[in-house]
């Protein structure tokens, strides 16, 4: 299987990706798009002629975001760590769907903090939430035809893989940025488990590192770790977050990548696959751990049986059809 490039690359912006693509008629919801990497993923995609949902949580921000984008732009609230905001989100959507950014998340919180449901916040945020998202929203994207879901991961799923025996850090001592990479490599898996479960229905799934950006998923960053972090990092450089969506929008919607899943993208290419943490530089590159197929259905069988276990189930829950509960 060959490695996909393209003609862009670190300093490309999203509308550089999207310039000649024509979304008209087009339906695209953009997790956590009132902010950072979110809005410009989303600029990208109306000024290319979709219909843009921003999911947002602070719903003000939200109006502020979309009045500012020239296009079609509406803005819906959505908690990801919240499964009655998850429910009624999907139950309220009532079209066909042909792109889906899983792009919101929360990163590095300093003392470990449970959802509701239990599970430690940043997987419950950054994966589980955008998991059953996904699975809800399944029947509308293959509804559309030809669909795309981007699951926006990151370097820092070289910190950890999935801790499969302790997700939830009940036993391991917390770590803050630990906590944040096992939910990206959670993020990349979970794009290798979806296209090979949904691509004979016409949805392909990749997952994306967008970049170093300083945007608002950094607040609960303790500012001195991070310094540390990036001094011990090779040839470290931030993107703009126009350049940062421009991997985003390039799984989202770019015809160069029509029929390609299951795969992780960076600086608008392929990653390289690294045997160790700084192989291919400070932050490219992708861990074997986060593209293994047996490590995605493992985690795709634990997070139905993570979404099952809640008793009662959320107003409105999901049902989840047997072809999807299935590996």
């Amino acid at each position: 299987m060959m490695r996909v490039t393209t003609p862009f690359g670190f300093e490309t912006t999203a509308a550089e990706v999207m310039d000649d693509v024509d979304l008209t008629g087009k339906t695209a919801i953009v997790t956590g798009g009132a902010s950072g990497i979110g809005v410009e993923t989303a600029r990208a995609l109306a000024r290319a002629g979709a219909t843009v949902t921003l999911a947002v949580r602070n719903l003000q921000d939200g109006d502020r975001v979309a009045a500012a984008i020239d296009g079609d732009v509406r803005v819906r609230f959505l908690d990801l760590a919240d499964r009655n905001s998850i429910a009624a989100f999907v139950g309220e959507w009532d079209e066909p769907l042909h792109i889906l950014v899983n792009n919101a998340g929360v990163m590095a919180i300093r003392e470990r903090q449970l959802s509701p449901d239990g599970w430690e916040m940043q997987f419950a945020t950054n994966h589980m939430g955008h998991f059953e998202l996904a699975l809800g929203l399944h029947r509308a994207l293959a509804t559309a035809g030809s669909a795309r879901v981007v699951a926006v991961s990151s370097s820092a799923h070289l910190q950890s893989p999935v801790l499969f025996d302790d997700v939830n850090f009940d036993f391991i001592p917390y770590s803050p940025f630990l906590a944040y990479g096992q939910s990206k490599s959670a993020n990349a898996l979970f794009a290798v488990g979806a296209d090979k479960r949904w691509a004979g229905d016409g949805i392909r799934v990749n997952a994306v590192m967008p970049g170093a950006i300083h945007t608002n998923l950094q607040r609960h960053v303790d500012w001195d770790d991070l310094e540390r972090a990036r001094a011990d990092l090779r040839g470290w450089r931030p993107k703009t977050p126009e350049q940062g969506a421009a991997t985003s929008v390039l799984a989202a919607a770019s015809p160069l990548l029509n029929r390609v899943g299951g795969r992780y993208f960076d600086d608008c290419a392929e990653a390289p696959i690294v045997s160790y943490r700084g192989e291919a530089g400070a932050l490219n590159g992708v861990a074997p751990y986060a593209l293994d197929p047996t490590n995605a259905d493992r985690l795709w069988e634990l997070s139905l049986r993570l979404l099952a276990q809640r008793t009662p189930a959320p107003s409105g829950a999901i049902a989840l059809p047997a072809d999807l509960a299935g590996a």
